[in-house]
C-alpha cells in the first residue's frame, strides 16, 4: 500500500522566528509538511494560489493586508483551502470576524505546543477547531450555538441562492465566481452542517430563515 500523502501546510505570520517555530513544531509530525512559508497577507494569497496548500496557518495581525482581508481573497481564490487561524487575541469578535471571513479553525498562540498540529488534522476534514478557552468564549457569545455561525460569508450567500432553487451556472454568474467554485462550497456546507443533499440544504436554510421573500 502507497504510503498516505502528508498535509501540505502554508505558514502566514509576518515573524521570521515564530514561522521558525512552527516549522519546527509541524516538522515533528509525520502526516504534515510546510510547503510554503509568507511574511504577510499578500504574500499568503499568492502563495496560496501557487501551492494549492490542504492547510494554511494564518496570523491575524500582518502588514499590507490583516488576517481577516486575507482569508476572504484565499477563500474567493482558493476555497477548497482550509485557513487556521492563529491568534493573541480571544475577544469574541476577533474569533466571530475569523470564522465569519472563512477560517475553519481559531488557536490562540500561547495553545500552539499541544495544539497545532491537532488543529492543522481536524481543519484539514473540514472540522472546526478551537482553542479551549475559545470554546468558552464561543459558547458565551452564542457562536457555538447558531450552525449558521458556522458558515462563511459566502458559504451564507450560497445557501440562500440554493433555497431560492438557482441552479449552479446562474449562482456563479450573480457571484462572478466558477462554477467549479460553488461545487467546492456546496460540499463545504454539507460538510459543516452535517448535511447530505440539496433538499436537506434547502430544507436547513427555510428552517433558519433564509426562505426566498415572497413575491
Amino acid at each position: 500500500m502507497p504510503p498516505r500523502a502528508k498535509l501540505r501546510v502554508l505558514l502566514a505570520d509576518d515573524h521570521r522566528l515564530v514561522r521558525l517555530g512552527f516549522r519546527r513544531l509541524l516538522d515533528d509530525e509525520q502526516d504534515m509538511e510546510v510547503v510554503a512559508e509568507a511574511a504577510n497577507g499578500a504574500e499568503a494569497i499568492a502563495l496560496a494560489e501557487s501551492f494549492r496548500p490542504d492547510v494554511i496557518v494564518l496570523d491575524m495581525a500582518m502588514p499590507e493586508l490583516d488576517g481577516v482581508q486575507a482569508i476572504h481573497e484565499i477563500v474567493r481564490r482558493t476555497p477548497d483551502a482550509k485557513i487556521l487561524v492563529l491568534s493573541m487575541y480571544d475577544e469574541a469578535r476577533y474569533v466571530r470576524n475569523a470564522l465569519q471571513a472563512g477560517a475553519h479553525g481559531y488557536l490562540l498562540k500561547n495553545a500552539l505546543d499541544v495544539g497545532l498540529a491537532e488543529g492543522v488534522r481536524a481543519v484539514a476534514k473540514g472540522k472546526r477547531y478551537l482553542s479551549p478557552s475559545i470554546e468558552q468564549v464561543a459558547r458565551e457569545s452564542g457562536l457555538a450555538d447558531d450552525p449558521l455561525e458556522r458558515l462563511t460569508n459566502r458559504e451564507r450567500q450560497i445557501l440562500q441562492l440554493i433555497v431560492q432553487a438557482r441552479p449552479n451556472k446562474e449562482i456563479a454568474q450573480i457571484l462572478d465566481i466558477s462554477v467549479n467554485t460553488v461545487n467546492v462550497h456546496r460540499n463545504n456546507l454539507m460538510k459543516a452542517l452535517n448535511l447530505h443533499s440539496t433538499a436537506e440544504l434547502v430544507l436547513f436554510g427555510v428552517q433558519h430563515g433564509l426562505a426566498p421573500l415572497p413575491k
